[in-house]
């Protein structure tokens, strides 16, 4: 494979880097900025999936600008044999934004996490308390968020033509 990118390339990663537009059609206003037809820049990102240059594309909500300015960070341990059950279940609330599993640290053994947002930490809690019932889960650990200290996608790149 090689990493050298096009010119082509280059301008549609610096559109892309800027986070995806708040537009009806953002892939054609991103292939507007980028200068290249919609077609074009859906291929080039086609082709860096296959490559795995490029592993998936998603907006960053501002849920604090959504009206739901009270979040938590959950997690939960869950038995092996029962997490993939759990998960579906939270994952049918619109109050998670995103839930995943991750492996067990020695010092923190939790493997089942969550994002709740909501109106405020009453709403926040009740919704955890929700989820618990629904998907049978003990009391996990919740950390309220207390600020948002970042929210811009990674820039890889700095072009201009």
């Amino acid at each position: 494979m090689n990493n050298e990118l096009t010119d082509i390339e280059r301008r549609i990663l610096s559109v892309l880097q800027q986070g995806l537009p708040a537009d009806q059609t953002p892939y054609r206003a991103m292939a507007r900025r980028a200068g290249v037809a919609p077609q074009q820049l859906l291929r080039v990102l086609k082709s860096w999936k296959r490559q795995g240059r490029l592993r998936r594309i998603g907006a960053v909500v501002n849920h604090f600008k959504a009206g739901l300015p009270a979040a938590a960070m959950v997690c939960w341990r869950v038995e092996p044999q029962r997490l993939e059950k759990a998960a579906k279940v939270l994952v049918t609330f619109k109050q998670v934004s995103h839930a995943y599993e991750r492996a067990t640290a020695p010092n923190f053994g939790y493997n089942l996490y969550a994002m709740v947002h909501g109106t405020g930490p009453d709403d926040v809690h009740q919704t955890i308390e929700h989820i618990c019932r629904a998907a049978g889960l003990t009391a996990g650990r919740i950390m309220d968020t207390e600020k948002e200290l970042k929210k811009t996608p990674p820039k890889y790149i700095s072009y201009s033509n």
